[in-house]
Formats: structure tokens, C-alpha cells, sequence
């Protein structure tokens, strides 16, 4: 029997259709129909028609559009005359990344390029394939472009890769082997290696709203062929918008909870209270170590920062419904603190690290109060930023001038051989002077004049402020030093 190249054997692709591949598990191949070679070789075991519709699959499953007329949403990239379309229609594709929240269609997108395109196409799975089938599958792809067949790889859960896994690609991208196609809910630019990246272009998916995801819902309960049509269900509008609402644009989630709600329908009609126990429990888009951690996280601060103190309590309640632990939200409250109230109300930190011990003590759901009395009166407090811009200044300082030595007159001297070198000489002490304040020098000659500090008008730093300036005339009317040691240039 000829020696057919792996590539040629694995990716036959038909019209229609997805089977699994003999290479092993994690991908898979939509092949033309086998020659008879192949089939001697059986690699091809099982290949149903793609139209048969296996009634046992998901609702979400069954009605994943087959097409760029029935998809859904995303009209900002598949429009008429928008650059992904386009690229679609003239089998263009190249090298591209779909980043969107789960259920927006980034998969589906993937199949339908592999209905619409000449190409052939193979499915890989980031949860199950290794390094082994990829460098396989990427050696039979240059195989094939040898006898003119260009490859389209397909990833789900492409950030599921390591390093390694993502470098066996790059290659084989950069030298036009393949055109890969990746699909990820994570930010690219935080998963995906730079040089990957930079050889694909990244399209952004949204989250569907609440209309798009009700005509998808009506779509399935009329359809008889792959939805529920068959079952003569009905649904009121409330209903199928509560679904939308709830599943917050994830298009997969609200099928399942229709597929659900269906069954639970005794009299052939989905109401509210049907929806309500399909749901139990609101879906909230959240991953703990993902970008919408960050994101989150990030909108409560600057609500808070921004004196709102519905937005913050919005915010933290999607944090803490969703499962973020509550001693993360406590740590990121007690920076708020210092950061963005500093000594314009210094009792802000002291009750944020009292909410803290609440949470830590009593646990949840009652410490939700705790951080939520926080948050409102971070909001509400006086904004002061003057520390954390100080202590920055610092930083800088500290960083990019010279390290000078203490003065001498700020050193202690604990013995007669540091008091004979001029340890301590001339230091003033405060207590001992007219107004509690000497006119000495207390930073480093090369930044004597440096000001870090500038306290606000907000709250207590207003206080704050008026005392530094008492302070300062203060200093001004003290006594000189006639003979301080004057360091040497």
C-alpha cells in the first residue's frame, strides 16, 4: 500500500461533518469523503452526516448556526463589508485569535470557516492535545502544502497552552504552513506569547444582549429539526427575557437553561416561575484569575476613588456574589485606604482594617456588611492622593540621585570614637527649643530643598496643611546654627 503523508491521510475533509482523528485525542478533522486507500487504512471510523440530527446532544449544540446569515451578534466584525466578513468570503482568513467572554460564538465562527473555506481544517482541543500531536499535526501540515492543500488549524482554549505548546506553532505560522485559528475567553496579550501574537490578528467578540439572546431562544422553541419545535413549548416574552438577563450574554449558558426550563414545563408553557427554577442561581462571567478579576476589582477602585458609593457597592456585590474570596477584596479595600484617602480622613484605615478582622472573624456571608461599610465610607470620605504621590516622589529620588551619607549631625554616637569624628555635633533637640522646632537640616545636602509632601484641602490634611505652614514659620524664626560642619565639595 502507497505510503500516504499523515497530513493527507488526517485531513480529508468532507462538505459537512466533524470526526475524530486516529492521530489521538484532543483534535479533530471536517474531511471530504475518504478515498478507498484511507478507508484500508482505517482511520475513518465512524462518519455520520453532520445533518443527521442527533437528538441526544445539547440544545446549544443543535443549534449552532451553520452559517454567517443564522449567527448571531458580533456585527461589528461579520457585517456586511466589516474586515472579518470579507476576509471569510475571499477564504482569506490568515492567522487569527477570537477573544470574547464564553458562549459569544468564537467556535461556531471557527466551524463556519471551515464550511465556507477550500482549506482543509483540523479541530484541536487545548484541554486534551500535547506537544506530541501538535508537532505531529504540524509536520503532515508541510507535508501537505507540498501537494497544494493550505491547512487551517482550529484551537479552543488556545491560553490553555503552555509556552512550549504555543512555540510548536510559531514556526509552522510564520512560515505560512498553517493558518491558525485560536479561541480564548482570556486577554491574548496576557496568555499568548508575543511572538504568536504578533503573526495573528485578534478579534474581539462581545457579549450578546438581551434581544439577541431572546431571538436565539425563539429560534430554538420554533425550530423542529434541531430545536424544540417538536415538543409544542411555548414561552412568554417575561420569561425568555428573564433567561437573556440572567445568563448575561452567554448565548450557550441561556440554551441550557431553556433546554432545562423545557423539561420542567408540566403544561407545555415556560413561566417565570419554571425560568426561576431552571436558574436557581444567577450565571455571573467571573474567574478568580482572570481578566475580569482585574477588571472588577478595578471598577470598584475607581468607583470609590470617584466618591460613588452605589457604584462601589455594585461592584464589590458582583465581586463577592460571583465567589472572589472576601480577604482579597478586604486587602485591595485597605489600599483604597492609603492610596486614595491618606491623612485626609486617617480613620479610613483604621476601619478597613477593622472590616477586615470582621471578615476574618465571622466569615460570609455576614462579613459582606463589613466590606460593604468600608467601601461606602471610602466613598463618602475626603480624597487625598498628596501620600501616595510623596512616597512615589521618594522612590524616585531614592532611585536616580546619589546614595549621600547621613550628616553627622543625625548619627548617633554611642562612643567616644564616633563623638570624636563629629558624630551628633550640633543636633538640636526639638524639645529643648523655644517653639519645639530647630532650623536644622535634616535630608542629605544634594536634596536639602526637597519637598515630598503637599497636603490637600480635603479633610483632615486641611488641618494637616495649616500646622506644616506653622511649622514652617517656625523654623524660620529659630535660632541659627553658627557653627555647623560644612561638608566638603
Amino acid at each position: 500500500m502507497q505510503a500516504w503523508p499523515r497530513a493527507l491521510c488526517c485531513m480529508r475533509r468532507r462538505a459537512r461533518g466533524s470526526e475524530e482523528c486516529g492521530l489521538g485525542t484532543g483534535f479533530q478533522i471536517l474531511g471530504r469523503e475518504p478515498s478507498a486507500d484511507l478507508l484500508k487504512m482505517n482511520l475513518f471510523q465512524s462518519m455520520p452526516n453532520a445533518d443527521t440530527v442527533d437528538a441526544t446532544r445539547p440544545l446549544a449544540d443543535r443549534m449552532r448556526p451553520r452559517s454567517l446569515e443564522e449567527f448571531a451578534g458580533q456585527q461589528h466584525l461579520i457585517g456586511p463589508g466589516k474586515p472579518l466578513r470579507v476576509q471569510i468570503e475571499r477564504d482569506d482568513t490568515g492567522s487569527i485569535i477570537f477573544w470574547g467572554p464564553p458562549g459569544t460564538g468564537k467556535t461556531t465562527l471557527a466551524k463556519i470557516i471551515a464550511r465556507m473555506t477550500k482549506a482543509e481544517f483540523i479541530e484541536f482541543s487545548a484541554v486534551l492535545s500535547g506537544i506530541k500531536e501538535i508537532k505531529q499535526v504540524m509536520t503532515d501540515a508541510e507535508r501537505a502544502r507540498q501537494y497544494g492543500t493550505r491547512t487551517i488549524v482550529f484551537v479552543d482554549e488556545i491560553h490553555r497552552f503552555n509556552k512550549a505548546q504555543q512555540d510548536a506553532f510559531l514556526p509552522h505560522v510564520e512560515k505560512g504552513n498553517i493558518r491558525l485559528i485560536g479561541a480564548t475567553t482570556e486577554n491574548p496579550s496576557f496568555e499568548l506569547n508575543a511572538a504568536l501574537l504578533s503573526r495573528c490578528r485578534v478579534y474581539t467578540l462581545q457579549p450578546l444582549g438581551e434581544e439577541q439572546i431572546v431571538e436565539l431562544l425563539s429560534r430554538a422553541l420554533a425550530d423542529e429539526e434541531r430545536g424544540l419545535g417538536k415538543m409544542g413549548i411555548k414561552a412568554a416574552p417575561e420569561a425568555l427575557k428573564k433567561i437573556a438577563n440572567y445568563t448575561s450574554g452567554d448565548a450557550r449558558s441561556a440554551y441550557n437553561v431553556l433546554e432545562v426550563a423545557a423539561r420542567l414545563a408540566s403544561n407545555g408553557e415556560i413561566i417565570d416561575e419554571v425560568v426561576h427554577a431552571a436558574l436557581q442561581k444567577r450565571v455571573l462571567l467571573y474567574d478568580k484569575t482572570g481578566e475580569e478579576h482585574y477588571n472588577l476589582i478595578s471598577a470598584l477602585h475607581k468607583s470609590v476613588r470617584n466618591s460613588d458609593p452605589d457604584a462601589a457597592l455594585y461592584w464589590l456585590g458582583r465581586m463577592l456574589e460571583a465567589g472572589e474570596d472576601p480577604l482579597y477584596v478586604a486587602r485591595r479595600v485597605v489600599r483604597m485606604a492609603v492610596e486614595d484617602i491618606g491623612l485626609a480622613d486617617p480613620n479610613a484605615l483604621s476601619l478597613c482594617m477593622a472590616a477586615r478582622d470582621a471578615v476574618d472573624f465571622i466569615g460570609m456571608p455576614e462579613g459582606n456588611l463589613a466590606l460593604a461599610q468600608a467601601v461606602v465610607y471610602l466613598s463618602v470620605a475626603p480624597k487625598s492622593n498628596a501620600l501616595y504621590t510623596a512616597y512615589g516622589a521618594v522612590q524616585q529620588d531614592v532611585e536616580q540621585t546619589a546614595a549621600e551619607p547621613v550628616p553627622l549631625h543625625l548619627r548617633n554616637a554611642p562612643t567616644s570614637l564616633m563623638k570624636g569624628l563629629g558624630y551628633g555635633k550640633d543636633y538640636r533637640y526639638a524639645h529643648d527649643e523655644a517653639g519645639k522646632v530647630s532650623d536644622m537640616q535634616c535630608l542629605p545636602d544634594n536634596l536639602r530643598d526637597r519637598v515630598y509632601y503637599r497636603p490637600t484641602a480635603e479633610g483632615i490634611e486641611k488641618r494637616i496643611r495649616e500646622r506644616m505652614d506653622e511649622i514652617r514659620r517656625k523654623r524660620q524664626q529659630a535660632p541659627k546654627i553658627s557653627s555647623r560642619p560644612k561638608k566638603e565639595a
